[in-house]
């Protein structure tokens, strides 16, 4: 009897909760380490950034509009869908960057720890970064975070899992919706993800994913004037980081810098704008007065 071959599988993008392949066409070859191939991924192009733009823009008001405990639990039902394939996660990314299997399974693990994680932040940041203010007045002054809206993230070229999930889980969880380009070598991983995405309770839109070329993708993100935010930090060209950082500064967007590392807060901070609402207490409540 025969060996069969093995069919192999061609990686598409994830863009509002679908699984298109690029508009041009194109893909390209992913190998391991050792040069073998292991499938082919879709090659993104300007057209792909930008319908995966509007396909955050639209699912970004419905998302941020849900409770934080119910994004809370989208996020926890993520990482439950993501602990029941961590065996494939693991092999997938062992043959991507060559790690041991053992490793690379406890690279997942952390993956669905950090989703996890950020799922109980959802419904506690608010309290910690808002508050009531004190007045020099007869008012209530109350700060609240609200989320920035659209990021845009680069993600890490040689941490093409875990370091992906680190950038995104904030965001989202946050009430933005995200845009991301994974690892040009490595993107499997990730491309996966989405089918993980695609089977949660997660709506479309809020997570879109693509694959290609970081040089050719990212200034059309950079630049995209419906971008609120931008995520560096998987830019490993200081040269192409300036010039993104630039291209940002254009539409006045919120950039996080490569090499820069916070905390959980931190990381929710980053992808939060502040709403202050003033409000009349006592006699200038009653008389109707105030802001």
């Amino acid at each position: 009897m025969s060996e069969r071959l093995r069919v192999k599988k061609t990686y598409k993008l994830y863009v509002g909760g679908k699984f298109p392949r690029s508009e041009s066409g194109r893909s390209y070859p992913v190998t391991s380490p050792d040069g073998a191939e292991l499938a082919n991924a879709a090659l993104a192009s300007r057209k792909d950034a930008r319908d995966a733009v509007a396909a955050a823009r639209k699912a970004q008001r419905p998302w941020a509009g849900q409770t934080a405990y119910l994004r809370g639990q989208i996020l926890y039902r993520a990482a439950e869908m993501l602990e029941g394939r961590a065996g494939q996660f693991a092999e997938e990314l062992a043959d991507a960057t060559g790690a041991e299997p053992h490793a690379a399974l406890g690279t997942v693990e952390q993956a669905i720890d950090r989703l996890v994680h950020y799922a109980g932040w959802t419904d506690k940041y608010a309290s910690v970064l808002g508050g009531a203010n004190p007045v020099a007045g007869p008012y209530f002054n109350h700060t609240k975070p609200e989320p920035l809206g659209v990021v845009a993230v680069l993600a890490p070229q040689d941490d093409p899992f875990l370091g992906l999930v680190e950038a995104l889980a904030p965001a989202i969880a946050a009430g933005n919706t995200v845009v991301v380009l994974s690892s040009e070598a490595k993107p499997l991983p990730a491309l996966s993800f989405g089918e993980v995405l695609a089977t949660s309770d997660l709506p479309g839109g809020v997570v879109n994913l693509l694959s290609g070329n970081v040089a050719e993708v990212a200034p059309h993100l950079a630049a995209h004037a419906d971008v609120n935010g931008i995520d560096l930090g998987g830019v490993e060209d200081a040269a192409l980081a300036a010039e993104l950082e630039a291209a940002a500064a254009g539409t006045l967007k919120v950039v996080r810098r490569p090499g820069k590392v916070g905390d959980s807060l931190a990381l929710l901070r980053q992808w939060t704008e502040y709403k202050t609402v003033w409000h009349p207490a006592g006699m200038a409540a009653a008389a109707g007065g105030g802001y």
